[in-house]
C-alpha cells in the first residue's frame, strides 16, 4: 500500500488551516485501507518520524488514540510557540494566527495523549526549530498528565535519526511496556 498524506490550503485556506484535520483523516483512512486489505492489525499499528514528521506523527496520535498502539518522535518541534514568526510554509506569526499555532503544537495537546510514545532527540541539536528543550518540556507535559512515555536523549549527537541497523528495539519495548 503506497499512503499519501497531502495537506494543501483550498478556497483560499492556508494549508495548515485545515492541517489537522486532513491529517488525522488520512491517517485513519489509512490504517482503514490497511484493515480492509488484510494487511493491518490496528491494535499494533505505530507511528513515527524526524522533524516535521515528528509533529506529523504527534498530531494523529495525540487525536486518535485508538488507531495508534505507540508512536515515536525524533527531534521535533513539539510547541510552535518557539518559532513564533513561521515555520515551514507557515508564513504567518504566532500573533497573526496563534490558534493555528496552538493547533499545530502537540505540547498543547498532551493532555490527550493516552498511548505509549517514545521522543528521541540529539542533545547538541543546533536547529533553531528543534532545540531539545522542545522534547523536554513535550515530555515533562506528557508525564504531568500521566502518560506512559520515554525521552531518549542522545548527549553529543546533533540529530537523532532512527536508521537501519541502530538498536532501539530495547527503548521501544521499555516505552511500551512501561
Amino acid at each position: 500500500m503506497d499512503a499519501a498524506f497531502p495537506i494543501v490550503g483550498v478556497d483560499g485556506r492556508e494549508p495548515n488551516d485545515t492541517f489537522v484535520e486532513k491529517l488525522v483523516a488520512d491517517a485513519r483512512a489509512a490504517i482503514d485501507k490497511g484493515v480492509e486489505m488484510g494487511v493491518t492489525n490496528p491494535a499494533r499499528v505505530a507511528v513515527s518520524g524526524p522533524f516535521l514528521w515528528s509533529i506529523y506523527d504527534c498530531q494523529p496520535f495525540c487525536r486518535t488514540a485508538d488507531y495508534f498502539a505507540a508512536g515515536i518522535a525524533e527531534s521535533g518541534a513539539y510547541n510552535r510557540s518557539l518559532t513564533p514568526f513561521g515555520f515551514q510554509n507557515e508564513r504567518r506569526s504566532y500573533w497573526e494566527a496563534p490558534d493555528i499555532y496552538n493547533k499545530m503544537s502537540p505540547f498543547m495537546n498532551a493532555n490527550k495523549v493516552k498511548d505509549p510514545i517514545m521522543l528521541i532527540h540529539g542533545m547538541a541539536d543546533n536547529n533553531s526549530g528543534t532545540f531539545p528543550i522542545q522534547s523536554e518540556r513535550y515530555y515533562a507535559a506528557l508525564k504531568g498528565f500521566g502518560a506512559k512515555c520515554q525521552a531518549c536523549i542522545a548527549a553529543e549527537s546533533k540529530v537523532m535519526v532512527m536508521q537501519p541497523g541502530r538498536q532501539y528495539c530495547t527503548s521501544i519495548g521499555k516505552c511500551l511496556t512501561g
